[in-house]
Parts: C-alpha cells; structure tokens; sequence
C-alpha cells in the first residue's frame, strides 16, 4: 500500500527523485507564512485578482500580498545564492541590477533627473494575475516619511505622485494603475529606495520603453 503521509514542507512542489530527507539550507529560519505557503502545492494556490490587489494596497495590507509556492522556493534559492556570491542583496542590486556606485547619491531634487533613479521589473513578483505588471521604481533620494505613523510625508506624496503621473497616468489609465511603498519590515532590501508600481494589462510597448527593455532575475533564472 502506498503511503498517505503528506511530503515534508521542503519537497512539495518537486519531483520525487528530488526529495532529501532534511531540509536545504536555503529553507531553513523561514517565518512560519513562507513555510505554510511552500508547503502548499501550486495546485491549489489561486492568483490574487486585481480587485484584490487594490483591495490590499487600499487598506495597507501589503502582508497579505504572497508568491506562488515554486516562485517562493526559487526565490529563497536564489537569495541564497545571491548572498553566497556578493555577499549580500544590497552588493548585488548595486553592481548586476541598478549599476550604481556607492555612495548612491542623488544629482537633483526627487525626480528631476533621470538618472537620479531607475524602474525596473520586480525580479520575484506577487503570486497575481498574469495581466498584471509589477514594476519598481529605484532612487537615488529618500522618500521622506513621518516618524510617527512610517508614511510618507505628504510633500513626499505629491513629488511621487506628480512623478507617477508624468510617467505612467499618462500612458495607463489611472484605475489600473497603483503604486505604493513596503513598511520598513516588509521590505525585502532596505539599503535603496524604492517603491512598487502595479499595472493591469498595460501595453507591452510602454512597459518595454519605461524599463529600457529589462528582464526580470525569475526569467533569467528560468534559462
């Protein structure tokens, strides 16, 4: 009779012949969110809609936001190895992805200059609808926050709003378009800033000039 024991959490997802008996390095100290997500075959795990999406950034519960569970495992993989090869996030970003010397600092005020910051794909982006485009906008400046509530200051808001709206409002309608910046705790690299722009089904073109053709880590990694 075949056994009815459910996989341990590190191989879910893959083949039987590439089962281990103890957990990869690379999933060990998960927080107890990416193990039951990991734990959960792709099967059952349901992209998040765009109406959720808004739903999230509307009420500020980015934590709810997840990858799809191979994603997540690709992308503990690759950090793993990431931090192995440069040392850390932060030394990778700099040299393979921004290719900005430190100390990064900015020439102009906030966004007046365009080399003052860079938008790129979000290299391992949310478990959403596959029409949906995850974008992020990396400065060279802060993006000052209030100290008492970890928002943006409204001065803040509107450069970056002003900015959103030279670059993207202009290209895609506005109510498919968000934008929004991680709490201190959520963020996966806190040494740069940067904040997140989410697009429904905007034309191919316009994501392909805004990002001068980048290719996203979960692409490259594919091949």
């Amino acid at each position: 009779m075949g056994s009815c024991e459910s996989p341990a959490f590190w191989n879910v997802n893959i083949p039987p012949e590439q089962h281990t008996f103890s957990c990869p390095e690379y999933l060990r100290h998960l927080t107890p969110k990416d193990v039951g997500i990991i734990a959960t075959p792709d099967s059952e795990y349901t992209a998040q809609s765009w109406d959720e999406v808004r739903q999230i950034v509307a009420t500020n519960s980015l934590e709810s936001f997840k990858r799809v569970p191979s994603d997540l495992r690709r992308y503990r993989s690759f950090v793993y190895r990431l931090v192995q090869d440069y040392g850390s996030v932060h030394a990778f970003l700099l040299k393979e992805r921004l290719r900005w010397e430190e100390p990064v600092k900015p020439r102009g005020a906030p966004f007046e200059l365009e080399d003052d910051y860079k938008i790129l794909f979000n290299d391992w982006p949310y478990g959403v609808d596959k029409r949906i485009v995850h974008l992020v906008v990396w400065t060279k400046f802060s993006l000052a926050e209030d100290p008492k509530t970890g928002d943006l200051t409204d001065q803040a808001r509107r450069d970056t709003e002003a900015f959103m709206e030279k670059v993207f409002y202009e290209n895609v309608p506005r109510e498919r378009v968000i934008w929004f910046k991680n709490w201190a705790a959520l963020k996966s690299v806190n040494a740069v800033e940067h904040f997140h722009v989410m697009m429904y089904d905007p034309d191919p073109c316009f994501v392909q000039r805004v990002t001068q053709g980048d290719v996203p880590q979960c692409l490259r990694e594919a091949h």
